[in-house]
């Protein structure tokens, strides 16, 4: 289907804009134009994402493991959810029916806050046509679409992968970023703040970063905020669209262990502002004992 070529068009693919996409398509298998469908079940203390997947997803939705395809092994030097290698990532993707002309849309129950992951390390890895579902499976249903049970299996598809299509920081290069650009801190205020920590061994932020909690860029219905409200929110934290040749590096954004940071990322790609993942995030930073912690509303 033809679709206004704009940066949230480029991140974003509407509930209806996906049905009649499924409906103009050849049909299910991916090697026929159809998009692959991603479904990356998945939020901070879930255990059984795959369970509500295989009672319910979106027809021919291949489910996605966060923690095992998504993410390499854990450590405090690397933080809860380091990038996967690319080979890694070339297996998993390859299980999902991946090919090198496959169209994908990613999505979770959550707002995309898990599902822009793979959107995040998809692109990274060199695949362009990736778009998060606007709304998840939620919108799905309440739109009126039919969903599916029981496992899917694609036919192995043959991507290579190409590392590197999207910019990615360590903690020095976070430091120097939130000294001269600005460091977003994608996770809750409270967790910025200081005023509690569920999960890493320090509360508190990184010095000099801004508090830009991610959910916000969401409407209570789970979808993201529009263009406008974006770029306001943006704005009211001193940034605005870039042209494509300005430095990518001004911008970056970081979250507890790399996840929802990417949803961060999606929304500032809709505004037109590019911006770099801090891929160890909070839970490498904090396992650091030689790297200072900031506690309070203050950057």
């Amino acid at each position: 289907m033809t679709r206004e070529d704009t940066p949230r068009s480029r991140v974003l693919v509407t509930v209806a804009e996906l049905a009649a996409d499924l409906r103009l398509s050849a049909g299910p298998d991916p090697a026929d134009g159809a998009p692959v469908l991603l479904d990356v079940r998945w939020a901070l203390g879930m255990t059984d994402g795959r369970e509500r997947y295989l009672e319910g997803h979106l027809p021919d939705a291949v489910y996605v493991d966060l923690e095992s395809e998504l993410a390499a092994e854990a450590s405090p030097e690397e933080g809860r959810h380091p990038l996967p290698s690319a080979s890694s990532f070339q297996r998993s993707a390859r299980a999902w029916g991946l090919r090198s002309s496959s169209r994908v849309v990613v999505y979770d129950t959550v707002g995309g806050t898990s599902a822009a992951r793979a959107w995040w390390l998809l692109r990274y890895f060199g695949v362009d046509d990736v778009r998060i579902l606007d709304g998840g499976l939620p919108a799905w249903v309440r739109a009126g679409y039919a969903l599916e049970s029981g496992d899917v299996v694609h036919a192995p598809g043959d991507l290579v992968v190409r590392p590197g299509h999207l910019p990615v920081l360590d903690a020095d290069d976070a430091a120097e970023l939130a000294e001269t650009g600005t460091l977003l801190d994608a996770r809750a205020a409270a967790r910025y703040r200081g005023e509690t920590e569920p999960v890493d061994p320090r509360a508190g932020h990184v010095p000099g970063a801004l508090s830009a909690p991610t959910a916000e860029n969401l409407r209570e219905d789970g979808a993201f905020l529009d263009d406008a409200a974006l770029r306001r929110r943006f704005a009211d934290l001193g940034l605005g669209a870039t042209d494509a040749g300005d430095d990518v590096l001004a911008v970056g954004v970081y979250c507890g262990s790399g996840v929802t940071a990417s949803h961060e990322i999606a929304a500032l790609a809709c505004a037109g502002i590019p911006a770099a993942l801090y891929a160890g995030s909070w839970s490498q930073w904090s396992s650091d004992p030689s790297r200072q912690v900031a506690t309070g509303d203050r950057p």
